[in-house]
């Protein structure tokens, strides 16, 4: 069994720990892993120079999540971490004061920035850095082309009334509050899929959308030329599961993204955002939280195989549930 997953941020993170999981519980190799294969194609929209180090966010929330290695409870980094190199910088006037690099991610960076400067692309980066721990996944970064988010901003006291920042400025020092009016990605016409993608959604057996934000993680995924056409290609089927529970985003800012495309925030908006591969769309199917049963019907009416199952991936056990559930969907 081969499982593909398109995956951002600290919701794919649960998500992929449950795929995982899942395929470990019903295809065990004997020795606590899985006879599955399984391949996290990772948003690369929120990377950034900072300090003079390469921050990857979403790969390395990845990276620690699946080691095992990660602060649960601030939801990103790594556990157990201390910044006296980030109060250092500070007083240095090195970076930005509200962007705090933990001094064990730090490392992280350091070593990403040695490689990439050495001459390694991205995805030979991210293949050293996987071999530290036993994964149990491959991830790949979607594109070894550097495609960092700008977001345009409303901004009255500018000329022409906008103005353009990186990504996780908007995201982390404004929390999304500045209303967004665009949001673009550096070089993305001239982006290429990262070695190994394209060939992993069409030898998949299944490709699994995360619950990741529409915008900006699967959206970057999804804007990259060439993977688009490859799961309009691919004979496996597609299933997506929503990051909207009851009009509400589960977790991050979704809710600030998804009205500069024009897509409410509701699990049948994002569903049909993605549509319908019978249409033109991505999706075979499109899984929905039981508050959101209501939409089945009439997203099952555009061509998607739909159902509504629970959405919390609150710890292990329901995090695996719901990747079952999307496994069992795609049959």
């Amino acid at each position: 069994m081969q499982i593909t997953v398109l995956a951002g941020g600290v919701g794919g993170s649960r998500f992929v720990r449950g795929v995982r999981e899942e395929c470990a519980r019903r295809w065990p190799d004997g020795d606590g892993g899985t006879e599955a294969s399984v391949t996290v194609v990772v948003n690369t929209g929120d990377d950034i120079w900072l300090a003079g180090v390469r921050l990857m966010p979403d790969f390395d929330s990845l990276l620690y999540s699946l080691a095992g290695v990660n602060d649960t409870e601030r939801g990103w980094g790594r556990v157990g971490e201390t910044e006296r190199v980030a109060a250092e910088l500070r007083e240095w006037g090195v970076g930005w004061p509200w962007f705090t690099l933990g001094d064990l991610d730090l490392g992280t960076h350091l070593a990403r920035t040695a490689w990439l400067r050495e001459g390694a692309t991205p995805s030979q980066v991210a293949h050293r850095l996987q071999q530290r721990w036993p994964l149990g996944v491959q991830l790949i970064p979607a594109t070894d082309t550097e495609v960092d988010t700008d977001v345009l901003v409303a901004d009255p006291d500018q000329l022409g009334g906008e103005r353009e920042m990186h990504f996780q400025e908007w995201w982390t020092r404004y929390r999304a509050a500045l209303p967004a009016v665009a949001f673009r990605q550096r070089n993305i016409a001239s982006a290429r899929p990262a070695p190994g993608v394209v060939e992993a959604i069409l030898g998949a057996d299944v490709v699994l959308i995360a619950p990741s934000n529409p915008v900006v993680s699967i959206g970057t995924i999804l804007a990259v030329p060439g993977i688009r056409e490859a799961l309009a290609e691919t004979s496996a089927r597609v299933i997506g599961v929503s990051p909207i529970i009851g009009g509400k985003v589960v977790r991050g800012m979704a809710d600030a993204c998804l009205p500069v495309i024009g897509v409410e925030t509701s699990a049948e908006a994002v569903g049909r955002h993605y549509g319908s591969r019978q249409s033109g769309g991505l999706l075979d199917g499109w899984l929905v939280d039981e508050a959101d049963a209501a939409a089945v019907p009439s997203l099952e009416a555009i061509g998607l195989t739909a159902a509504a199952v629970p959405l919390w991936m609150r710890d292990l056990d329901t995090s695996a549930a719901l990747a079952g559930a999307a496994l069992d969907l795609a049959v």
